[in-house]
């Protein structure tokens, strides 16, 4: 191999290896994001919301002429949102179903759904206190405050605590009061 050859040879080599670290490094930055996203709505990505209609059609697009996936049928049931386009929400739901809804059809009030088996929610939060509402799994309630280790949820007027690990519908790490 000529010297020209092998500098060449070289060189591709450098620009495949700066290739590849700065793409590890770009995936690396994303990873490890401490700023939220914010969608062109202003709001933040993700976040959860809440449906308000009693039917309410998840679709493969955003927009009406794209086909239906899913028809929801219950008020008040907790949705993620992961993007946004136009008056369009890319949402997911608790099992992982993915698809577009119309704005209109949701609501920032914010809910969770109970997960697993039948859950205790108590006067306080500590599981020492009165038990106050005893709820089965996939039950929704509204969120009334959030701590690090407690939610405070709302089911027919009545509130108790519960661990927020048992809860589909509140971020890691979010607080609400």
């Amino acid at each position: 191999m000529t010297a020209v050859l092998k500098r060449a040879a070289n060189l591709v080599a450098l620009m495949l290896l700066a290739a590849m670290v700065g793409g590890t490094a770009t995936a690396w930055q994303t990873e490890t994001r401490t700023t939220p996203l914010t969608g062109p709505s202003g709001q933040p990505l993700p976040r959860f919301v809440s449906v308000v209609a009693r039917e309410a059609n998840l679709r493969t697009g955003p927009g009406r002429q794209y086909p239906i996936l899913w028809i929801y049928r219950r008020p008040g049931l907790p949705l993620l949102v992961v993007d946004e386009y136009g008056p369009w929400r890319k949402l997911r739901d608790r099992d992982g179903e993915e698809g577009w809804m119309h704005r209109s059809l949701l609501s920032g009030r914010r809910m969770a759904i109970i997960t697993g088996t039948k859950r205790d929610l108590f006067a306080r939060p500590d599981r020492n206190s009165p038990v106050r509402i005893e709820a089965e799994g996939g039950v929704t309630g509204q969120i009334r405050d959030c701590r690090p280790l407690w939610c405070r949820l709302e089911i027919e007027g009545v509130s108790g605590w519960i661990e927020r690990r048992f809860l589909w519908g509140i971020r890691d790490g979010e607080i609400i009061d």
